[in-house]
């Protein structure tokens, strides 16, 4: 790019040569991070495992899908119309953001690209990032909705616009073409679109510059990435500005009045009180998830453990009070918001499949700043029920929405609620971000500190990185989620010095049936809070293994949650499971059916049909069914009239295996059998 001014100082082809290799989050050496994160290249998941398969099939059937969708709905289109010159005369396709499609979808190949990529997906790399290149403005700007529909908006529709939003999902394609060493026409566009950025907005008050947030922050998280990549310390102190200027009310966000709806409220944007003075979670799920990402970044980057402090009280906030059993976040379908505490409806919950992800990153970003195990906790089970159950089982349609309880007879022809998953979307922004997650799902398993390496999600694969005093090699096998047992082996190691290999504890498991062999033997593993950990001089051949329980949970709301009052959820491992239509008999509604709590539910490896080889492990009950036609009033006054009920069986099914059948209505919360209620479930002291 030209030099100038507000050039990105440290550029990609001079980044220092530890940013290659690394991951979607590498802290500096001076940040305030308890663990450290390995990277892409340092973990390789195996073949005809649960993780392995799902990479690979998010390699081969999703990330291509993807593409076709992006070309084939005009996404690239639009930016080709502005590189060509045509700006206002051809429409625009798709929403106003829809340029982020395409760098979420580069994102993906970036990471891809350590397993190797297919021609096809080469091709569209090149091309995508040709006519990027094409589109931008000199100044470093592109945007293909302003430069072709209206210029005259630029930086004047922050409310709407998502034009930062958009820059966010640029630079972190950006980022992640250089750590995998693909893509390097890639860091050009991304250098000259930072320059861009700090030529425009304020470093600092009265400096003259355009003082101003985003309506859907991102752009925070990704600045911050940007600046570990290329030292460049005025790109970390813009996100922090960002960080700082939101919620502040001398603050505008301004809106052109072509774009959005502006009933919204500030706290949709979460721009009504500054970061630091807030106290719960409010506003539209992603943008919320995807600010507090961003917060803990800038927070450990400045060693500001005040905002660090900011963002775990929402986190205490939203976890305590504002989480489906899935993990998934969001229960109002008009402004895909957080609702109030304890509003978590079942048939209403919206569960954004983006909110998942940013969930699962924002924990991963609390994992590394503190250590502590609650976080590794919450990205296990979001992973493994909400995100899991987003992609079916082919890789190619996607739940936009996560509703916990689809309606007998649901109409199902609004997008945000459908009774299957489309192949994609209007607002297309899930497939994508699905894709980059996978596409880089390795490097979010495991952490390094001074003591050595930790596990905190099983995988089964080779690991080969540094510890201390030399290098290791480990070969991982484990039956998660399905079992709770994780086999160890060292294949080589080359340090003489004594550090430790920990393993976490999941909350679902019994501490008292965890056991702990090295070698074949018995061995007295120390317990640091939920990890199991065991420290010795690892030898060439040392096998560890681990084995946790994995017993059926019956859960059951706070009294709080009014919508679920009286039913059960059922747990075993991280799967929560359901009950699905495809498994009740002729003329029976999930909506009909109730759970015997006081009998034992038991796991089968007798699966349903139609998921034979994607289930290993269903779980069995005893129930009833209630003759849904003898109750022909609506309301009476003793809630007894002409009740029957015939005895049933029931199968639950995982979660995240939803919707992969001919029928549709399912349900995660089960009412218990009549006069169960009072007896099984907890009131308040």
């Amino acid at each position: 790019m030209e030099q100038g001014s507000n050039a990105v100082s440290g550029t990609l082809s001079k980044a220092s040569a530890g940013a290659v290799g690394g991951g979607p989050v590498q802290p500096t050496p001076t940040a305030i991070a308890s663990l450290q994160p390995l990277g892409v290249r340092d973990v390789t998941l195996a073949p005809g495992h649960e993780l392995g398969d799902w990479q690979r099939r998010n390699s081969v059937r999703t990330l291509p899908h993807c593409i076709e969708q992006v070309v084939a709905s005009g996404t690239v289109r639009n930016l080709e119309i502005v590189a060509l010159g045509r700006g206002g005369e051809v429409a625009h396709q798709g929403l106003v953001f829809s340029d982020s499609d395409i760098y979420k979808t580069l994102e993906a190949a970036a990471w891809d690209n350590v397993r190797g990529l297919s021609a096809g997906v080469t091709g569209f790399v090149e091309e995508a990032t040709s006519v990027m290149a094409r589109a931008q403005r000199p100044d470093g700007y592109i945007n293909s909705w302003f430069q072709g529909q209206h210029p005259e908006l630029v930086w004047r529709d922050l409310r709407w616009g998502h034009e930062l939003y958009c820059v966010g999902h640029l630079l972190q394609a950006a980022t992640a073409a250089h750590r995998t060493s693909s893509n390097p026409s890639l860091a050009g566009v991304a250098e000259r679109l930072a320059g861009h950025l700090l030529a425009t907005f304020s470093s600092e008050d009265g400096d003259g510059r355009l003082v101003g947030v985003c309506g859907h922050p991102e752009v925070e998280t990704a600045l911050v990435e940007f600046y570990r990549l290329t030292g460049d310390a005025r790109l970390l102190a813009l996100a922090k500005r960002q960080v700082e200027l939101r919620g502040r009310p001398d603050v505008a966000l301004p809106a052109s009045g072509l774009l959005g709806d502006p009933r919204f409220p500030l706290s949709y944007f979460l721009h009504h009180l500054p970061v630091r003075q807030r106290s719960y979670a409010t506003g539209h799920a992603v943008r919320e998830l995807y600010l507090q990402a961003g917060v803990v970044d800038v927070a450990v980057e400045t060693a500001d453990t005040e905002l660090l402090a900011a963002s775990e009280a929402i986190w205490e906030d939203l976890f305590a009070t504002k989480t489906y059993v899935t993990g998934a976040h969001g229960s109002r379908h008009r402004d895909e918001s957080i609702g109030d505490a304890y509003e978590l409806p079942s048939d209403r919950a919206y569960g954004e499949t983006c909110a998942a992800i940013a969930s699962f990153q924002w924990n991963w970003r609390l994992l590394l700043a503190t250590g502590r195990a609650r976080y590794a906790e919450e990205m296990e089970r979001v992973f493994w029920n909400t995100i899991a159950g987003a992609v079916s089982r082919e890789g190619t349609e996607f739940f936009y929405s996560n509703t916990l309880h689809l309606r007998t007879g649901h109409d199902g022809t609004d997008e945000d609620a459908p009774r299957h998953r489309p192949t994609w979307y209007r607002c297309p922004c899930c497939p994508p971000n699905l894709a980059r997650l996978m596409a880089s799902i390795q490097a979010y398993l495991m952490t390094r500190d001074a003591s050595g390496l930790q596990v905190h999600m099983p995988f089964s694969g080779a690991l080969s990185t540094e510890v201390p005093g030399g290098n290791i090699d480990l070969a991982v096998r484990t039956g998660h989620p399905w079992e709770g047992t994780t086999d160890i082996e060292v294949a080589g190691c080359s340090s003489g010095e004594r550090w430790d290999l920990s393993l976490r504890s999941p909350e679902w498991a019994r501490k008292e049936g965890t056991r702990v062999t090295l070698n074949g033997a018995p061995v007295e593993a120390s317990w640091e809070g939920s990890y199991i950990r065991v420290g010795r001089r690892w030898r060439t051949g040392d096998h560890l293994q681990v084995s946790c329980s994995t017993p059926v949970r019956v859960l059951r709301p706070h009294w709080r949650v009014d919508a679920v009052r009286d039913c059960v959820a059922v747990q075993r491992g991280p799967l929560v499971y359901c009950v699905e239509a495809d498994d009740l008999a002729a003329g029976v509604a999930v909506e009909d059916v109730f759970v015997d709590a006081t009998h034992s539910l038991e796991p089968t490896d007798a699966v349903p049909g139609g998921l034979q080889g994607y289930v290993k492990v269903a779980i069995v009950a005893s129930g009833e069914a209630a003759d849904s036609l003898s109750a022909a009033e609506l309301y009476n006054e003793d809630g007894t009239t002409q009740w029957r009920a015939e005895p049933l069986a029931l199968t639950f099914v995982p979660y995240f295996a939803r919707g992969n059948r001919p029928r549709d209505a399912m349900r995660v919360w089960v009412p218990v059998q009549r006069g169960q209620s009072e007896a099984q479930t907890t009131e308040p002291d």
